[in-house]
């Protein structure tokens, strides 16, 4: 009596109406949905199946016979090795029938028995073969170069690389290795800051001593005082030194000798800035690309170089050092590249910010993340990017049928660059039961107890 009188109690038989239309809603559903992807899967390849041929007699010979010509609707081989081959009927693109040899011992694909018989050939789908406007499906079944390496070559084939031209980017990193180029000027040497020469005299030796080239470009003469060296030839010091010596100095022979003794102090003084004999090894100077573009090295300051290629950095670097100092070659090399960061986020085991070390395409961003939640609308991925000018770029894409096995050339498996953002929504049923576990579940059952409610439609005889 107390279980009959429970089954009759209002709220409990609300709990068993809403029990009984989930299940008969999600039998419903479930006969639906059952019946639209059986629908769906009519892209798989239609293989003719052939009785294989047993030949009567020990086989003499394991040498592969020429191929026969074979018609479409040919169940067995007209000539050839019976002992040893036989045919499997094939249908390609084009819905013909083609006739394909394997071999009765180790099955179809064994390069005819001429080779390792471990090495089959592999037979599946090449998106080079669709259709020019569209996406090559499982009808487009055939041979593939799947496997034309040794096992030593895992690594794969060399593909075509990344780019065609690198252009730097913000935070690289770059390492310019400067060299003495030692090369032959046009003209004379001039006299800079810091060079020293050797004034000699036969007439008076008490004029002859060595001098430096002070920061205001001058030298010390005796009983003349401070003369302009700076940007002066040696042969130019002579002749400003004799004169003066003649004209005021007291002099009516005069015969000097100038020799500079260190020249070039400019170079020397960039080589200092630059040497890493004692830590990374040569003369060198690794600098970082500026958020502004820019990078900074000694002498030249400030260069622009976001956007530019190695070789424009080179031509543009070592011009400006040829205005400054003489002898001097500088080579940019690109020493690591700013990191690239691809962004997963919506209805994925683990989303977040990932790095992209290599080329990477939206499934394989699904997999850095982990995979797909349950209830993931795999029909429409949205992929956000940034364009050049950062003006905002949005796509929206459909692997579904290739990560349920049905597309095996999907168009919508694009390549990803740095920045880009992967969205996995939410299916309409997610959304919807969300929708109820907010509204009711949470709001209006979280207010008023169920219970009550149950009372007051039993009382109001609304039927559930």
């Amino acid at each position: 009596m107390d279980d009959l009188r429970s089954a009759n109690c209002p709220s409990n038989l609300l709990q068993s109406r809403q029990r009984l239309a989930i299940a008969l809603g999600a039998a419903i559903l479930g006969i639906a949905c059952g019946s639209w992807f059986v629908g769906k899967d009519s892209n798989t390849p239609q293989i003719a199946k052939v009785p294989r041929w047993v030949p009567s007699e020990e086989p003499t010979s394991r040498e592969p016979a020429a191929a026969p010509s074979v018609v479409a609707d040919q169940d067995e081989p007209t000539s050839g090795d019976a002992s040893t081959f036989s045919f499997r009927l094939t249908r390609n693109a084009d819905g013909q029938v083609k006739a394909v040899q394997f071999c009765n011992d180790c099955g179809m694909g064994c390069n005819m028995c001429g080779g390792n018989g471990c090495q089959r050939d592999v037979y599946g789908v090449d998106c080079q073969n669709g259709p020019p406007c569209g996406e090559a499906g499982w009808n487009q079944w055939g041979p593939i170069p799947w496997q034309a390496f040794n096992q030593g070559e895992y690594v794969g084939p060399h593909r075509p690389s990344h780019v065609d031209t690198y252009h730097i980017r913000v935070d690289d990193s770059i390492e310019f290795v400067y060299r003495l180029t030692r090369a032959m000027t046009d003209g004379p040497y001039r006299m800079e800051v810091g060079d020293s020469i050797k004034i000699e005299s036969i007439v008076d030796p008490n004029l002859s001593r060595e001098v430096t080239v002070q920061p205001d470009g001058t030298i010390t003469a005796l009983h003349l005082g401070r003369i302009r060296a700076a940007d002066r030839t040696a042969d130019e010091i002579k002749a400003d030194l004799e004169d003066r010596y003649l004209h005021g100095g007291g002099y009516k022979i005069i015969d000097l000798t100038i020799s500079p003794t260190k020249v070039n102090t400019r170079l020397e003084d960039l080589r200092a800035a630059v040497d890493s004999r004692f830590f990374t090894g040569g003369q060198g100077k690794l600098v970082r690309v500026t958020p502004e573009g820019t990078i900074r090295l000694p002498v030249i300051n400030a260069v622009h170089v976001v956007g530019l290629t190695l070789d424009e950095i080179r031509q543009e670097v070592n011009a400006r050092y040829a205005k400054q100092i003489i002898g001097i070659e500088v080579t940019p090399i690109l020493q690591a590249r700013a990191p690239r960061f691809l962004y997963v986020l919506g209805e994925v085991k683990q989303s977040g910010r990932f790095t992209m070390e290599a080329p990477t395409s939206v499934m394989q961003s699904l997999s850095l993340a982990g995979g797909w939640n349950q209830g993931a609308n795999l029909r429409e991925v949205v992929v956000f990017r940034r364009g050049e000018d950062w003006r905002l770029l949005a796509t929206r894409i459909d692997i579904r049928g290739a990560v349920y096995g049905k597309r095996p050339t999907p168009a919508d498996e694009i390549w990803l660059r740095d920045s880009d953002i992967v969205v996995v929504p939410k299916s309409a049923i997610q959304r919807n039961d969300e929708f109820i576990d907010q509204v009711f579940t949470k709001g209006i059952y979280g207010v008023i107890p169920s219970g009550i409610i149950s009372g007051l439609l039993f009382n109001q005889g609304v039927a559930l």
